[in-house]
Protein backbone atom coordinates (compact mmCIF):
# COMPACT_ATOMS: atom_id res chain seq x y z
CA UNK A 1 0.00 0.00 0.00
CA UNK A 2 1.24 3.47 -0.82
CA UNK A 3 1.37 5.60 2.37
CA UNK A 4 -0.77 8.28 0.75
CA UNK A 5 -3.62 5.85 0.06
CA UNK A 6 -6.82 7.05 1.69
CA UNK A 7 -7.57 4.34 4.23
CA UNK A 8 -10.95 5.93 4.87
CA UNK A 9 -12.09 5.04 1.36
CA UNK A 10 -14.47 2.04 1.42
CA UNK A 11 -12.51 0.45 -1.43
CA UNK A 12 -9.45 0.29 0.80
CA UNK A 13 -10.92 -2.66 2.70
CA UNK A 14 -11.50 -4.71 -0.43
CA UNK A 15 -8.06 -3.89 -1.80
CA UNK A 16 -6.31 -4.76 1.49
CA UNK A 17 -8.12 -8.09 1.59
CA UNK A 18 -7.24 -8.82 -2.04
CA UNK A 19 -3.51 -8.26 -1.51
CA UNK A 20 -3.63 -9.98 1.92
CA UNK A 21 -2.06 -7.02 3.76
CA UNK A 22 -3.17 -7.37 7.40
CA UNK A 23 -1.75 -4.06 8.58
CA UNK A 24 -3.39 -2.15 5.74
CA UNK A 25 -6.67 -3.96 6.40
CA UNK A 26 -6.48 -3.01 10.09
CA UNK A 27 -6.03 0.65 9.14
CA UNK A 28 -8.77 0.59 6.52
CA UNK A 29 -11.33 -1.07 8.79
CA UNK A 30 -10.46 1.36 11.56
CA UNK A 31 -10.83 4.49 9.46
CA UNK A 32 -13.88 3.43 7.48
CA UNK A 33 -15.51 2.32 10.73
CA UNK A 34 -14.99 5.76 12.27
CA UNK A 35 -16.55 7.46 9.26
CA UNK A 36 -19.56 5.14 9.36
CA UNK A 37 -20.18 5.52 13.11
CA UNK A 38 -19.97 9.30 13.02
CA UNK A 39 -22.39 9.37 10.09
CA UNK A 40 -24.87 7.23 12.01
CA UNK A 41 -24.18 3.87 10.36
CA UNK A 42 -23.94 1.13 13.05
CA UNK A 43 -21.98 -1.08 10.65
CA UNK A 44 -18.95 0.97 11.64
CA UNK A 45 -18.86 -0.69 15.06
CA UNK A 46 -18.46 -4.11 13.48
CA UNK A 47 -15.61 -2.84 11.29
CA UNK A 48 -13.76 -1.33 14.23
CA UNK A 49 -14.23 -4.48 16.29
CA UNK A 50 -12.88 -6.53 13.40
CA UNK A 51 -9.92 -4.16 13.10
CA UNK A 52 -9.26 -4.60 16.82
CA UNK A 53 -9.42 -8.39 16.65
CA UNK A 54 -7.15 -8.58 13.60
CA UNK A 55 -4.60 -6.27 15.19
CA UNK A 56 -4.66 -8.30 18.40
CA UNK A 57 -4.05 -11.58 16.56
CA UNK A 58 -1.23 -10.00 14.55
CA UNK A 59 0.43 -8.54 17.65
CA UNK A 60 -0.10 -4.96 16.45
CA UNK A 61 -0.51 -3.55 19.96
CA UNK A 62 -0.59 0.14 19.05
CA UNK A 63 -3.28 -0.58 16.47
CA UNK A 64 -5.38 -2.34 19.10
CA UNK A 65 -5.07 0.76 21.27
CA UNK A 66 -5.97 2.94 18.32
CA UNK A 67 -9.07 0.85 17.65
CA UNK A 68 -10.24 1.26 21.24
CA UNK A 69 -9.65 5.01 21.07
CA UNK A 70 -11.45 5.40 17.75
CA UNK A 71 -14.38 3.23 18.84
CA UNK A 72 -15.01 5.32 21.93
CA UNK A 73 -14.26 8.63 20.22
CA UNK A 74 -16.62 7.98 17.30
CA UNK A 75 -19.45 6.95 19.63
CA UNK A 76 -18.72 9.93 21.87
CA UNK A 77 -19.13 12.33 18.96
CA UNK A 78 -22.71 11.10 18.71
CA UNK A 79 -23.14 11.19 22.51
CA UNK A 80 -23.73 7.43 22.50
CA UNK A 81 -22.03 7.05 25.86
CA UNK A 82 -23.63 3.78 26.88
CA UNK A 83 -22.25 2.08 23.79
CA UNK A 84 -18.82 3.65 24.38
CA UNK A 85 -18.82 2.34 27.96
CA UNK A 86 -18.54 -1.20 26.55
CA UNK A 87 -14.95 -0.49 25.52
CA UNK A 88 -13.39 1.88 28.07
CA UNK A 89 -12.34 -0.56 30.79
CA UNK A 90 -11.19 -3.18 28.29
CA UNK A 91 -9.14 -0.62 26.40
CA UNK A 92 -7.65 0.98 29.50
CA UNK A 93 -6.60 -2.39 30.91
CA UNK A 94 -5.14 -3.52 27.56
CA UNK A 95 -3.09 -0.34 27.14
CA UNK A 96 -2.01 -0.30 30.79
CA UNK A 97 -0.76 -3.88 30.66
CA UNK A 98 1.31 -3.14 27.54
CA UNK A 99 2.77 0.19 28.61
CA UNK A 100 0.81 2.23 26.04
CA UNK A 101 0.63 5.24 28.36
CA UNK A 102 -0.55 7.81 25.81
CA UNK A 103 -3.32 5.52 24.56
CA UNK A 104 -4.34 4.70 28.14
CA UNK A 105 -4.54 8.37 29.13
CA UNK A 106 -6.66 9.15 26.09
CA UNK A 107 -9.12 6.43 27.08
CA UNK A 108 -9.20 7.51 30.73
CA UNK A 109 -9.89 11.10 29.69
CA UNK A 110 -12.65 9.96 27.33
CA UNK A 111 -14.15 7.81 30.08
CA UNK A 112 -14.20 10.82 32.39
CA UNK A 113 -16.28 12.66 29.77
CA UNK A 114 -18.63 9.69 29.55
CA UNK A 115 -19.03 9.63 33.34
CA UNK A 116 -19.70 13.38 33.34
CA UNK A 117 -22.36 13.09 30.64
CA UNK A 118 -24.12 10.23 32.44
CA UNK A 119 -24.24 11.98 35.82
CA UNK A 120 -21.44 9.98 37.46
CA UNK A 121 -19.67 13.14 38.56
CA UNK A 122 -17.56 11.63 41.31
CA UNK A 123 -16.11 9.05 38.94
CA UNK A 124 -15.62 11.73 36.28
CA UNK A 125 -13.69 13.97 38.67
CA UNK A 126 -11.47 11.12 39.86
CA UNK A 127 -10.63 9.97 36.34
CA UNK A 128 -9.86 13.52 35.24
CA UNK A 129 -7.75 14.16 38.34
CA UNK A 130 -5.71 11.01 37.66
CA UNK A 131 -4.69 12.54 34.31
CA UNK A 132 -3.91 15.95 35.75
CA UNK A 133 -1.99 14.63 38.76
CA UNK A 134 0.41 12.66 36.60
CA UNK A 135 3.35 13.96 34.59
CA UNK A 136 2.56 16.08 31.56
CA UNK A 137 3.08 14.23 28.32
CA UNK A 138 3.64 15.45 24.80
CA UNK A 139 0.06 14.52 23.81
CA UNK A 140 -2.19 17.38 24.92
CA UNK A 141 -5.62 15.94 24.10
CA UNK A 142 -6.08 13.92 27.33
CA UNK A 143 -5.01 16.85 29.51
CA UNK A 144 -7.32 19.30 27.73
CA UNK A 145 -10.27 16.90 28.06
CA UNK A 146 -9.50 16.21 31.73
CA UNK A 147 -9.28 19.93 32.48
CA UNK A 148 -12.71 20.48 30.93
CA UNK A 149 -14.29 17.58 32.80
CA UNK A 150 -12.95 18.55 36.23
CA UNK A 151 -13.88 22.19 35.62
CA UNK A 152 -17.44 21.24 34.69
CA UNK A 153 -17.87 18.94 37.69
CA UNK A 154 -16.85 21.76 40.00
CA UNK A 155 -18.93 24.31 38.14
CA UNK A 156 -22.08 22.17 38.14
CA UNK A 157 -21.72 21.32 41.82
CA UNK A 158 -21.10 24.93 42.77
CA UNK A 159 -17.56 24.14 43.96
CA UNK A 160 -14.65 26.61 43.60
CA UNK A 161 -11.54 26.13 41.50
CA UNK A 162 -13.01 25.65 38.04
CA UNK A 163 -11.93 28.93 36.48
CA UNK A 164 -8.17 28.17 36.38
CA UNK A 165 -8.90 24.76 34.85
CA UNK A 166 -11.00 26.34 32.10
CA UNK A 167 -8.31 28.89 31.35
CA UNK A 168 -5.64 26.22 30.91
CA UNK A 169 -7.96 24.16 28.71
CA UNK A 170 -8.67 27.27 26.63
CA UNK A 171 -4.94 27.89 26.14
CA UNK A 172 -4.42 24.32 24.93
CA UNK A 173 -7.44 24.44 22.60
CA UNK A 174 -6.33 27.70 21.02
CA UNK A 175 -2.80 26.41 20.55
CA UNK A 176 -4.07 23.26 18.77
CA UNK A 177 -6.68 25.20 16.77
CA UNK A 178 -8.87 22.20 15.87
CA UNK A 179 -12.70 22.30 16.17
CA UNK A 180 -12.83 19.22 18.41
CA UNK A 181 -10.68 21.13 20.92
CA UNK A 182 -12.08 24.64 20.52
CA UNK A 183 -15.83 23.87 20.52
CA UNK A 184 -16.06 21.88 23.80
CA UNK A 185 -13.98 24.44 25.69
CA UNK A 186 -16.09 27.29 24.32
CA UNK A 187 -19.27 25.45 25.31
CA UNK A 188 -17.90 24.97 28.83
CA UNK A 189 -17.06 28.67 29.05
CA UNK A 190 -20.57 29.54 27.84
CA UNK A 191 -22.09 27.30 30.53
CA UNK A 192 -19.91 28.98 33.15
CA UNK A 193 -20.97 32.43 31.96
CA UNK A 194 -24.67 31.52 32.29
CA UNK A 195 -24.27 29.99 35.74
CA UNK A 196 -22.24 33.00 36.86
CA UNK A 197 -25.00 35.37 35.73
CA UNK A 198 -23.00 36.66 32.74
CA UNK A 199 -25.28 35.51 29.92
CA UNK A 200 -24.29 38.57 27.89
CA UNK A 201 -20.76 37.11 27.60
CA UNK A 202 -21.89 33.90 25.88
CA UNK A 203 -21.90 35.34 22.37
CA UNK A 204 -18.31 36.51 22.73
CA UNK A 205 -17.25 33.17 24.22
CA UNK A 206 -18.70 31.18 21.31
CA UNK A 207 -18.55 33.38 18.18
CA UNK A 208 -15.26 32.04 16.82
CA UNK A 209 -15.93 28.45 17.90
CA UNK A 210 -19.31 28.37 16.18
CA UNK A 211 -17.77 29.63 12.95
CA UNK A 212 -15.07 26.97 13.19
CA UNK A 213 -17.66 24.24 13.80
CA UNK A 214 -19.77 25.40 10.85
CA UNK A 215 -16.71 25.43 8.60
CA UNK A 216 -15.92 21.88 9.74
CA UNK A 217 -19.51 20.81 9.09
CA UNK A 218 -19.88 19.04 12.44
CA UNK A 219 -23.62 18.95 13.34
CA UNK A 220 -23.06 18.01 16.99
CA UNK A 221 -20.49 20.72 17.73
CA UNK A 222 -22.66 23.27 15.90
CA UNK A 223 -25.71 22.21 17.89
CA UNK A 224 -24.01 22.36 21.28
CA UNK A 225 -22.70 25.87 20.72
CA UNK A 226 -25.96 27.11 19.17
CA UNK A 227 -27.97 25.84 22.15
CA UNK A 228 -25.82 27.68 24.67
CA UNK A 229 -26.16 30.84 22.62
CA UNK A 230 -29.95 30.49 22.48
CA UNK A 231 -30.10 29.89 26.23
CA UNK A 232 -28.27 33.19 26.65
CA UNK A 233 -30.82 34.99 24.51
CA UNK A 234 -28.89 35.09 21.24
CA UNK A 235 -31.48 35.06 18.44
CA UNK A 236 -30.07 33.83 15.14
CA UNK A 237 -30.64 31.45 12.24
CA UNK A 238 -28.08 28.66 11.90
CA UNK A 239 -27.45 27.94 8.23
CA UNK A 240 -26.04 24.46 8.80
CA UNK A 241 -27.06 20.95 9.78
CA UNK A 242 -27.65 20.65 13.53
CA UNK A 243 -27.63 17.31 15.30
CA UNK A 244 -30.14 16.00 17.80
CA UNK A 245 -31.02 16.49 20.62
CA UNK A 246 -29.80 20.06 20.06
CA UNK A 247 -32.00 20.66 17.03
CA UNK A 248 -35.17 19.98 19.02
CA UNK A 249 -34.27 22.48 21.72
CA UNK A 250 -33.38 25.11 19.13
CA UNK A 251 -36.84 24.55 17.63
CA UNK A 252 -38.45 25.15 21.02
CA UNK A 253 -39.28 21.48 21.56
CA UNK A 254 -37.76 21.25 25.02
CA UNK A 255 -39.64 18.15 26.17
CA UNK A 256 -38.60 16.26 23.03
CA UNK A 257 -34.98 17.33 23.47
CA UNK A 258 -35.06 16.19 27.10
CA UNK A 259 -36.55 12.84 26.11
CA UNK A 260 -33.79 12.30 23.54
CA UNK A 261 -31.14 13.13 26.14
CA UNK A 262 -32.70 10.65 28.55
CA UNK A 263 -32.54 7.95 25.88
CA UNK A 264 -28.83 8.69 25.58
CA UNK A 265 -28.44 8.42 29.37
CA UNK A 266 -27.54 12.08 29.93
CA UNK A 267 -29.58 13.34 32.93
CA UNK A 268 -27.97 16.78 33.32
CA UNK A 269 -28.38 17.66 29.64
CA UNK A 270 -31.97 16.40 29.78
CA UNK A 271 -32.78 18.48 32.85
CA UNK A 272 -31.16 21.62 31.41
CA UNK A 273 -33.16 21.22 28.19
CA UNK A 274 -36.38 20.64 30.14
CA UNK A 275 -35.73 23.69 32.30
CA UNK A 276 -36.34 25.86 29.25
CA UNK A 277 -39.88 24.56 28.78
CA UNK A 278 -42.82 26.89 29.32
CA UNK A 279 -44.91 24.60 31.53
CA UNK A 280 -44.54 24.55 35.30
CA UNK A 281 -44.76 20.76 35.51
CA UNK A 282 -41.81 20.32 33.13
CA UNK A 283 -39.76 22.88 35.01
CA UNK A 284 -40.51 21.14 38.32
CA UNK A 285 -39.34 17.85 36.82
CA UNK A 286 -36.15 19.56 35.72
CA UNK A 287 -35.64 21.01 39.20
CA UNK A 288 -36.10 17.60 40.83
CA UNK A 289 -33.51 16.02 38.56
CA UNK A 290 -31.00 18.85 39.02
CA UNK A 291 -31.32 18.61 42.78
CA UNK A 292 -30.87 14.84 42.63
CA UNK A 293 -27.64 15.35 40.70
CA UNK A 294 -26.40 17.98 43.14
CA UNK A 295 -26.35 20.61 40.38
CA UNK A 296 -26.96 23.45 42.80
CA UNK A 297 -26.23 26.49 40.55
CA UNK A 298 -28.65 25.40 37.80
CA UNK A 299 -31.23 24.22 40.34
CA UNK A 300 -31.13 27.67 41.93
CA UNK A 301 -31.74 29.31 38.54
CA UNK A 302 -34.72 27.06 37.79
CA UNK A 303 -36.18 27.53 41.28
CA UNK A 304 -35.93 31.30 40.90
CA UNK A 305 -37.73 31.17 37.56
CA UNK A 306 -40.47 29.05 39.09
CA UNK A 307 -40.92 31.43 42.03
CA UNK A 308 -41.10 34.38 39.64
CA UNK A 309 -44.01 32.57 38.00
CA UNK A 310 -45.72 32.17 41.35
CA UNK A 311 -44.89 28.53 42.02
CA UNK A 312 -45.13 27.41 45.66
CA UNK A 313 -43.96 24.42 47.66
CA UNK A 314 -40.71 23.92 45.79
CA UNK A 315 -38.40 21.17 47.14
CA UNK A 316 -35.35 22.42 49.00
CA UNK A 317 -33.05 19.72 47.69
CA UNK A 318 -32.14 16.10 48.30
CA UNK A 319 -32.38 14.53 51.75
CA UNK A 320 -29.07 14.00 53.57
CA UNK A 321 -29.31 10.27 52.84
CA UNK A 322 -29.10 10.94 49.11
CA UNK A 323 -26.13 13.33 49.30
CA UNK A 324 -22.64 12.25 48.27
CA UNK A 325 -20.94 10.07 50.85
CA UNK A 326 -18.88 12.12 53.36
CA UNK A 327 -15.52 11.24 51.82
CA UNK A 328 -16.61 11.71 48.20
CA UNK A 329 -15.66 8.16 47.24
CA UNK A 330 -16.90 6.89 43.90
CA UNK A 331 -19.10 3.79 43.68
CA UNK A 332 -16.11 1.74 42.47
CA UNK A 333 -13.93 3.03 45.33
CA UNK A 334 -16.57 2.05 47.89
CA UNK A 335 -16.61 -1.41 46.31
CA UNK A 336 -12.81 -1.65 46.54
CA UNK A 337 -12.81 -0.34 50.13
CA UNK A 338 -15.29 -3.02 51.18
CA UNK A 339 -12.97 -5.70 49.78
CA UNK A 340 -9.96 -4.08 51.47
CA UNK A 341 -11.92 -4.26 54.74
CA UNK A 342 -12.44 -7.99 54.08
CA UNK A 343 -8.66 -8.39 54.02
CA UNK A 344 -8.21 -8.90 50.28
CA UNK A 345 -4.99 -7.78 48.62
CA UNK A 346 -4.87 -5.90 45.32
CA UNK A 347 -4.39 -9.05 43.25
CA UNK A 348 -7.43 -10.69 44.85
CA UNK A 349 -9.54 -7.55 44.39
CA UNK A 350 -8.48 -7.33 40.74
CA UNK A 351 -9.60 -10.89 40.13
CA UNK A 352 -12.90 -10.33 41.94
CA UNK A 353 -13.76 -7.11 40.05
CA UNK A 354 -12.24 -8.10 36.66
CA UNK A 355 -9.77 -5.21 36.78
CA UNK A 356 -6.02 -5.03 36.38
CA UNK A 357 -3.96 -5.02 39.58
CA UNK A 358 -2.57 -1.62 38.56
CA UNK A 359 -6.08 -0.17 38.29
CA UNK A 360 -6.92 -1.50 41.75
CA UNK A 361 -3.76 0.15 43.04
CA UNK A 362 -4.93 3.49 41.67
CA UNK A 363 -8.29 3.04 43.42
CA UNK A 364 -6.62 2.18 46.74
CA UNK A 365 -4.36 5.24 46.48
CA UNK A 366 -7.38 7.46 45.82
CA UNK A 367 -9.21 5.95 48.81
CA UNK A 368 -6.28 6.64 51.15
CA UNK A 369 -6.02 10.20 49.89
CA UNK A 370 -9.73 10.96 50.21
CA UNK A 371 -10.03 9.41 53.65
CA UNK A 372 -6.80 11.17 54.69
CA UNK A 373 -5.29 7.97 56.09
CA UNK A 374 -1.92 6.28 55.72
CA UNK A 375 -2.68 2.60 55.24
CA UNK A 376 -5.35 0.01 54.54
CA UNK A 377 -6.12 -0.64 58.19
CA UNK A 378 -6.78 3.04 58.85
CA UNK A 379 -8.89 3.21 55.68
CA UNK A 380 -11.04 0.35 56.94
CA UNK A 381 -11.50 1.98 60.33
CA UNK A 382 -12.35 5.37 58.82
CA UNK A 383 -14.75 3.83 56.31
CA UNK A 384 -16.62 2.12 59.13
CA UNK A 385 -16.65 5.27 61.24
CA UNK A 386 -18.20 7.24 58.36
CA UNK A 387 -20.72 4.50 57.66
CA UNK A 388 -19.43 3.92 54.14
CA UNK A 389 -18.78 0.21 54.83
Amino acid sequence: FHPLWSYAHPGAIELAERVDDTEALVFALNNVGVVEITSGDPAGIEKLERSLALADRAGLETDVGRAYINLTAALARRHEWRAADNYFDLGIEYCSDRGLEAWMKSLIAAKSTSDLAQGRWGEAADAAASILDGPRGSIVAPRCEALEVLALVRLRRGDPGYRALLEEATDIARAVGEPQFIAPVSAARAEAAILEGRADAVAMETDDALGTAIDAGDPMLIGELAVWRQRAGVVEAIDADVGEPFASELAGEHERSAALWKELGCPYAAAFALAGASGEAAMRDALDELQRLGAEPVAALVARRLRERGARGLPRGPRPSTQRNPAGLTAREIEVLALVADGLRNADIAQRLFLSEKTVGHHVSAILRKLEVRNRGEATAEGRRLGII
